[in-house]
């Protein structure tokens, strides 16, 4: 026994003198000064709790990130539009589509918001070529509507039940339960034509459950060339849009961690948004820090199978379920990857059934693995036979702010629809991306802007068996010398 003492003091006075001995720690944030292995100062334990703080934001950053897009939508719909809740707004033009992240320029959107805690909102659908979604304000899908669809594009009417409340025994709607009180509902038109746009117009309709007996005239108002943005902002403003919106919903319990790590930065449930300076500068670091890293998710890939295809950049724009989750785990990376760089999801967008839906490819680095340069001009030569049942488009986008460039010919699409669309003999189409159009490609041109990025998408409305399969090769951008 007194040997096993010996030892033990022996070993106890060894570790003393290890912890006194130690007088830094060598950390990723500089030498942090320790007494026994401690903090050796308050100075100290303030920078250690800075730096906690400030991983958090920047965690939170990245979490946040769906919501604080639709929160920013909804303001904009209320506040710069001018719109009422359940009142629809037409995207038809490009300039309407501007403040949308990477929009689809081919077709028009109705989009409304609506908040269910003032209770059930019925939503009528029209019959007809239209393809859409219900959403809460975590992007989760809560139903497709039209072609894609329960209601299969013969119209009928939802129910849209929020958290917390029950919904009525009826055979009369398809009920929908929604995760939080605030939704996003929204249709594209998929048939061209003003005569199209105004009967989906006139019958896509939402109304307070309790109206129904008599429902109001619906509202409907085009932008009028409003100046507005749903992107997510920068710096505080972002935590403050978040702040604002967080406070009307439910607090998930896949989320409860993420809300315990920002309570201390001054963002909790149910306690005003007040931060102090050191608040306010540990939060803006953290939304700086935040973007790169969500820029970075979303513009280098690192998904096992994130490629169409291993000999080509073109990367799948969608790698996540439109529900968000794993059996193991909930897809944050996934989400950031999408919702940095887009806006809503729907079944329908990752649809493995031919001819059903769309799909999406991004092209972010050219064929040497260069970041598109707005002063350069690259081609894409896009084969024949592209495996789309209805039709493709190629659509160019801002890399900084992820929507459409604000070009002078104020034109960033082309699809196969455009009948001015040059072909060449063997049915492939050359597009052209740069500064300048290359001499009689005029129509196959779209405009870039020196100074900035871009990136691409290449949609496919009914992808077939050559998309699903990989044997469509499309290649990737190149660039030419004019």
């Amino acid at each position: 026994m007194g040997t096993h003492l010996a030892l033990l003091a022996a070993a106890m006075c060894s570790t003393l003198v290890q912890a006194q001995a130690i007088e830094t720690a060598k950390t990723p944030i500089g030498d942090i000064q320790l007494q026994f292995g401690l903090p050796a100062n308050p100075a100290e334990e303030r920078r250690i709790y800075d730096e906690m703080d400030f991983q958090r934001a920047t965690q939170g950053y990245i979490w946040a990130i769906p919501f604080v897009a639709m929160a920013q939508w909804k303001d904009a719909h209320l506040h710069q539009i001018g719109a009422a809740e359940l009142e629809t707004v037409l995207y038809e033009k490009f300039a309407d589509k501007q403040g949308i992240l990477t929009a689809n320029l081919t077709t028009p959107y109705l989009i409304t918001f609506g908040n269910l805690a003032k209770g059930p909102v019925v939503l009528e659908m029209p019959i007809g070529s239209t393809a859409g979604m219900v959403m809460d304000f975590w992007q989760r899908p809560m139903t497709d509507l039209g072609q894609a669809g329960p209601d299969q594009g013969k119209g009928g009417k939802y129910l849209l039940v929020g958290p917390g409340q029950k919904a009525p025994e009826t055979s009369e709607y398809r009920v929908v339960q929604v995760r939080t009180n605030n939704f996003f509902a929204g249709v594209r038109v998929l048939d061209p034509g003003a005569d199209k746009i105004a009967a989906a117009r006139q019958a896509f309709r939402f109304y307070p459950y309790a109206q129904r007996g008599n429902p109001p005239v619906q509202l409907s108002r085009n932008v009028d060339g409003k100046h507005w943005s749903q992107v997510q902002p920068r710096g505080l403003a972002y935590w403050e849009r978040f702040n604002e919106y967080m406070q009307q919903e439910p607090v998930e319990e896949r989320d409860r961690m993420m809300t315990a790590m920002l309570a201390p930065l001054g963002l909790e449930k149910g306690k005003p948004f007040q931060p102090g300076e050191r608040e306010k500068k540990l939060l803006t670091d953290g939304a700086l820090m935040g973007e790169l890293m969500s820029m970075n998710i979303s513009y280098a890939k690192r998904f096992p199978d994130a490629y169409y295809r291993p000999d080509a950049k073109w990367a799948y724009v969608i790698m996540f379920d439109p529900g968000q989750e794993t059996a193991h785990y909930s897809q944050l990376d996934e989400r950031t990857d999408y919702f940095y760089e887009a806006v809503t999801a729907a079944a329908g967008m990752i649809s493995t059934t031919p001819g059903v839906g769309s799909a999406y490819l991004g092209a972010y680095k050219d064929k040497h693995d260069h970041w598109f340069d707005g002063s350069k001009t690259y081609r894409l030569r896009v084969p024949p036979n592209p495996p789309a049942k209805n039709f493709w488009s190629l659509t160019v986008y801002d890399t900084y702010n992820r929507v459409q460039l604000d070009n002078p010919t104020q034109t960033a699409d082309i699809s196969s629809r455009k009948q001015a669309l040059k072909k060449n003999a063997d049915g492939s189409v050359d597009l052209y991306v740069g500064p300048k159009a290359p001499a009689g490609w005029e129509q196959n041109w779209i405009e870039t802007l020196p100074g900035k990025a871009w990136f691409a998408y290449f949609r496919f409305y009914g992808p077939t068996e050559g998309y699903f399969q990989r044997t469509y090769v499309l290649p990737d951008f190149e660039e030419i010398t004019q």
